[in-house]
């Protein structure tokens, strides 16, 4: 592909990314300084997993490495259903941990964050970060090659965090924590359960943090429904999600993990 030549890339109606050449480019957001800080660190750590951060276009976009490879889109395609796959996920999102592990954010860092304001306030997931992480695994910010989960993408949501917290992030999107009807056909009918555990020991998890992660992925659940109505209400992209499905997912999902959280719990014990 010739260097001047642009191709509009999926990115969900959220934001326009175009690749141009090897690189991908995205308008300049009040977050990106802080993302392109965050992605130079963990690639100084060894976590390669991640675009590059390559600085600013003439035209004033941010410019990253393309990685090149598959992204999956929901639902989710049964190569990407596998308990290996959960398994290399995991794995994944345990290297970006200790990469990002002790990374201070500039003074001056901001981060990207769900637009609105919810009402009830949202649940706090915990009482202190231990770290920044992506905190938005969606299939959509993964990247696959020969059918297995390789990389990392759309940082935008990046923020301080904690390991259980961005884990649970990961297993809503991928074990997956929904109410079967609105699972991938290959996951409908699956013990959630027992993928959640494989991915926890795969991860890593201390037995303190093991469990923390049904509490917080009850209350993250909690969150998701206030979050995403208060969106709606001032984002046109995120109203169109609610009004198209997203209002009765986020409310089934609440209901059908608050009646396994307690089996979810005493799996993980």
């Amino acid at each position: 592909m010739a260097t001047d030549e642009e191709e509009i890339l999926s990115s969900g109606g959220v934001t326009q990314v175009v690749r141009v050449g090897t690189t991908v480019r995205r308008p300049v957001r009040p977050f990106t300084a802080t993302v392109q800080a965050y992605l130079r660190h963990v690639r100084e750590r060894g976590f390669d997993a991640a675009p590059e951060p390559l600085g600013v276009d003439d035209q004033g976009r941010e410019v990253l490495s393309f990685v090149p490879g598959d992204v999956p889109d929901n639902p989710l395609p049964d190569y990407s259903t596998t308990d290996d796959v959960l398994v290399d996920l995991a794995r994944l999102v345990r290297r970006l941990h200790d990469a990002a592990e002790g990374w201070v954010p500039p003074p001056d860092a901001v981060f990207g964050a769900i637009p609105g304001t919810p009402d009830p306030p949202l649940e706090p997931l915990f009482d202190v970060p231990d770290l920044v992480a992506h905190q938005d695994y969606c299939p959509g910010n993964v990247v696959f090659r020969d059918g297995r989960p390789v990389a990392l993408i759309d940082f935008d949501l990046a923020r301080p965090t904690t390991r259980v917290a961005d884990l649970v992030n990961l297993l809503h999107w991928w074990a997956p924590l929904q109410n079967p009807v609105d699972r991938a056909p290959a996951l409908a009918d699956i013990d959630v359960v027992p993928r959640v555990r494989a991915a926890v020991e795969a991860y890593g998890l201390t037995t303190a943090q093991r469990a923390q992660v049904a509490p917080v992925a009850l209350r993250r659940s909690r969150n998701s429904v206030h979050a995403m109505r208060a969106a709606a209400e001032v984002d046109p992209v995120f109203r169109h999600w609610w009004q198209t499905g997203t209002a009765e997912k986020v409310v089934r999902s609440r209901h059908w993990l608050a009646a396994e959280a307690p089996r979810l719990a005493a799996a993980l014990a």
